[in-house]
């Protein structure tokens, strides 16, 4: 993609997220809509915010559970204009399976790993023990096997990957510009630092969407690249 920033519009609003659309289009390279706006929404919203500026939509659901489900999930998305989805990674592989193969043709599916608001503590505290990177490392092999495009990481792992998955595509959100307040993540990095470690695209909110001019912000963001 040309323009690797994506920008998270995080509202269940549909007027407040076709306003930032209209205000970043032309300056991002597409725009990120998740589980809060999808369930005020739907696919009718998807397609009015994407109707917005003609930019890419990333829609991160997070889709999580049995196989059928989640291809029956997906396929009811057939008439919705998403140009990337998320599924957990952690559904293990026939999930991933089915999902990818139910997605609609050209767009990309990509395995959710460790969320970027957890550390080793969060994960030990479900159960799973290692680092952070030590699970993105073992699901990023399971999202590759079951024929994903890649995954969603933290930039502190993408590059690890990246040198693993040379083709995969790689998501990272946790962006933050210097300067700008971490709030509810813990792994983060400047856009410019990540993608020289390897990101495919970036997904960052706050700072954009937080801007007294978000246009403006967007650009500044997306010119440092």
């Amino acid at each position: 993609m040309t323009n690797p920033v994506f920008c998270a519009v995080d509202t269940a609003d549909k007027d407040h997220a076709r306003a930032l659309a209209a205000r970043v289009a032309g300056r991002v390279g597409g725009i990120k809509l998740g589980l809060e706006f999808f369930m005020a929404n739907g696919r009718e919203g998807v397609a009015a915010v994407a109707g917005e500026g003609g930019l890419p939509v990333f829609l991160d659901l997070k889709l999580h559970d049995i196989p059928n489900t989640v291809a029956g999930a997906v396929r009811s998305l057939a008439s919705c204009p998403y140009d990337i989805l998320t599924v957990h990674a952690g559904g293990g592989s026939d999930m991933m399976r089915a999902a990818k193969d139910a997605a609609r043709p050209g767009a990309k599916v990509v395995g959710v790993t460790v969320l970027t608001s957890m550390d080793e503590d969060d994960l030990a505290a479900t159960g799973v023990i290692g680092t952070p990177a030590d699970q993105v490392r073992r699901l990023a092999v399971l999202a590759r096997s079951a024929g994903l495009d890649g995954i969603v990481c933290s930039a502190h792992e993408v590059a690890a990957m990246r040198a693993a998955w040379p083709e995969g595509f790689f998501v990272v959100p946790g962006i933050r510009p210097a300067g700008s307040a971490v709030g509810d993540q813990k792994r983060v990095m400047t856009p410019r630092e990540a993608m020289d470690a390897g990101a495919s695209i970036l997904v960052i909110g706050r700072p954009i969407t937080g801007a007294d001019d978000p246009g403006a912000a967007a650009n500044a963001i997306s010119q440092s690249l």
